[in-house]
């Protein structure tokens, strides 16, 4: 398979690039401290490719090696910069063109919603009468009042919390009462870190993602959901037979489908199947034909066009650059479509207990997703967006306010990617992976994404602005480079209540946590990978002392630190369920233990989700607990979390989901 590189231009690491687009990524060898190569990711030279893009498909680096050590994937933030560089076409830009230049970055800047004034779902919560209620557990994460007999709403807001007879009292003669017959009432499930515009635009495709998130344990089980997507839609969307999340490192073949496995679903209308990654498509034979792609069609820049070994006919998979050969063919997604599966996206969380989601990594198509959704009033639930890096200059120049509520959709800082993905062995670690990739040294230990000052340099930008960041790191020295930046900043501007977050936190060390604590930087765990990802963790990636120590909340908890948990949608369902199975079980798919030291309460593991979770999106005044004042967002459970065998919290029932006062999900 043809792979296209160049030598790259000399790295800038003096100051942030002039062109916020342009990034590097770098592999380290341990004791290095200047890479042996570098490969620009900037849209000026966008042909520069691994073999596949590995995010979340760890099989593919035995299938589909590279061809030399020193090719890498494009990062998410090379789809960044070619979204920016595409938006910056359409306007008709030219990067020599000055004025037309400046006009492109105003229509680029982050532009306030616009909120009309009159009735919205928000407007009429405030106007809300009074509710009691009583008759059960009410599990307010108050360490004050810790558990109460019942609690009113009035308004969107809580009016009181104690016992009963107060809290009746309180309420007036009027107020409707409702009895919770013995079930459990906790402050509303908070997402701390997933992307919910990308979830939705994913829900207008068949689920393909394996089990347990989906139904798929084989190429036979993504064939035959494909047809079930045919006929509930009538013969395809535009046409086509459109499915996605597929993940090939969890099929029983263990290889990637190709156009001869998706020509069994048809011969006779374009068949697409887009990968967990998104970094990857791939199509039948009839797509290739309407696409005019042959054995005669060029890889375009910056992708592949993958052959059948020996020959240059394609095999239906088109990888990076190359997608763009087919997602313009596509039936096009209108606003109105895109709202309405925004709203699925919004009853599927409710369903979950979620009452605030948080979009991480916005990029401007999301931003104009969920700005129209508030402008429309159709956030049924709260959305916090953290803009991606590569829009950290269209952030400032928009006139949007960071923390302002726009309706249900408020900006909370930015969040930066440091390095990639510890189950598809590109997370940046300081000692090598158990077992490194093949072509690979054996002293492999994934790489950084920017040099250590371009992250001091975003991060001292976001501490200068007052902005919340978040950084994307896996590895644990993905995670030196972003405390020492977090160090640098704070030397600099002093202490501050600042809440830097460090994202995923997959690897983070004892050493590590001592100094976020004294910085007050709090981790967010993906806490799902030991289930999902732990046995390949444990026997390929780190081996078993340091995958025992993934998601590390245990040592995280005994330091009296604040954190959260997540699940990354689309990567893993947004289920906070299994957010408080997976912390306090540590179960991998085959049913081992991974770290069991690591194991925390279902108590913490609610913290994770409500109380700390709010404190993450600076909204613990407002949210987190059943405290007078707070909103009225509320979770109803059938079985009380903490008082059920640790086991059945991935089976926990949520019997009703409430936003300021108002029911969003009945059982």
């Amino acid at each position: 398979m043809p792979i296209s590189s160049r030598s790259p231009p000399p790295a800038k690491t003096a100051a942030r690039p002039s062109r916020p687009f342009s990034k590097s990524v770098r592999r380290i060898s341990p004791g290095a401290e200047a890479p042996s190569f570098e490969v620009s990711m900037s849209y000026d030279d966008p042909k520069t490719h691994r073999g596949n893009c590995p995010c979340c498909t760890p099989y593919v680096w035995g299938a589909y090696p590279p061809k030399r050590e020193h090719l890498s994937r494009r990062g998410f933030f090379g789809a960044g910069a070619a979204l920016t560089a595409g938006m910056l076409t359409a306007l008709g830009v030219s990067r020599a063109g000055g004025d037309a230049l400046a006009e492109a970055a105003a229509a680029l800047a982050f532009a306030a919603p616009a909120i009309a004034e009159g009735s919205t779902r928000r407007a009429r919560a405030a106007t809300g009468g009074v509710t009691v209620y009583r008759g059960g557990t009410i599990r307010t994460m108050n360490s004050a009042l810790p558990v109460a007999e019942a609690i009113a709403i009035k308004g969107g807001r809580i009016l009181a919390v104690g016992g009963e007879a107060e809290v009746v009292s309180r309420a007036g003669g009027g107020a409707r009462i409702v009895d919770l017959g013995g079930k459990t009432m906790l402050p509303g499930f908070i997402d701390c870190h997933g992307h919910v515009s990308l979830t939705a635009l994913l829900m207008g495709f068949q689920n393909l993602a394996p089990i347990p998130a989906g139904p798929i344990g084989s190429i036979a089980d993504i064939q035959s959901e494909l047809l079930k997507y045919r006929e509930r839609t009538g013969g395809g969307r535009g046409g086509w037979i459109l499915g996605a999340n597929y993940d090939d490192s969890l099929l029983a073949e263990k290889r990637a489908i190709t156009r001869t496995d998706l020509d069994e679903v048809s011969t006779e209308q374009p068949v697409l199947a887009y990968h967990a990654s998104l970094h990857v498509v791939v199509v039948n034979s009839y797509a290739l034909n309407l696409l005019g792609i042959t054995a005669d069609t060029p890889d375009p820049a910056g992708g592949v066009i993958r052959r059948w070994p020996g020959t240059n006919e394609p095999n239906g998979i088109l990888e990076e650059g190359a997608i763009s050969l087919a997602l313009p063919r596509l039936p096009e997604v209108s606003k109105d479509e895109l709202l309405d599966l925004l709203d699925k996206v919004q009853d599927q969380y409710a369903a979950w207990g979620i009452t605030t989601a948080q979009d991480g990594a916005t990029r401007r198509p999301d931003y104009d997703l969920l700005t129209l959704a508030a402008e429309r009033d159709r956030l049924k639930i709260d959305v916090i967006g953290y803009p991606f890096f590569t829009h950290i200059d269209d952030l400032a120049r928009g006139d949007v306010e960071v923390q302002k509520d726009y309706n249900g959709f408020k900006i909370g800082g930015i969040k930066l990617m440091l390095d990639g993905s510890p189950q598809a062995k590109t997370a940046w670690l300081t000692e090598p992976y158990e077992v490194v990739p093949p072509g690979f040294k054996p002293d492999y230990r994934g790489y950084r994404i920017v040099d250590d000052l371009t992250a001091a340099n975003y991060v001292d930008d976001a501490f200068a602005r007052g902005w919340q960041v978040y950084a994307h790191c896996n590895g644990d020295a993905a995670a030196d480079q972003f405390i020492a930046a977090i160090e640098k900043a704070t030397a600099k501007y002093g202490p501050g209540d600042r809440r830097a977050t460090v994202i995923h936190a997959q690897t983070l060390r004892e050493d590590q946590l001592d100094r976020m604590a004294k910085l007050g930087v709090m981790p967010s765990y993906f806490v799902t990978h030991t289930f999902y990802w732990g046995d390949w963790h444990r026997d390929s990636v780190l081996g078993p002392a340091r995958a025992a120590r993934i998601s590390p909340v245990r040592s995280t908890v005994d330091r009296g630190m604040r954190y959260t948990l997540h699940n990354d949608s689309p990567v893993a369902p947004s289920d906070c369920r299994m957010l408080l199975w997976s912390a306090t079980n540590r179960r991998t798919r085959s049913g081992e233990v991974l770290g069991e030291d690591q194991r925390i309460s279902a108590y913490d593991a609610l913290r994770g989700i409500t109380i700390d979770a709010a404190f993450q999106h600076f909204e613990d005044d407002i949210k987190g607990s059943i405290e007078e004042g707070k909103l009225a967002d509320l979770v109803i459970t059938a079985e009380d979390p903490e008082t059920i065998d640790p086991s059945g919290l991935r089976d926990l029932q949520i019997v009703e989901t409430i936003k300021r006062g108002e029911t969003i999900y009945a059982a």
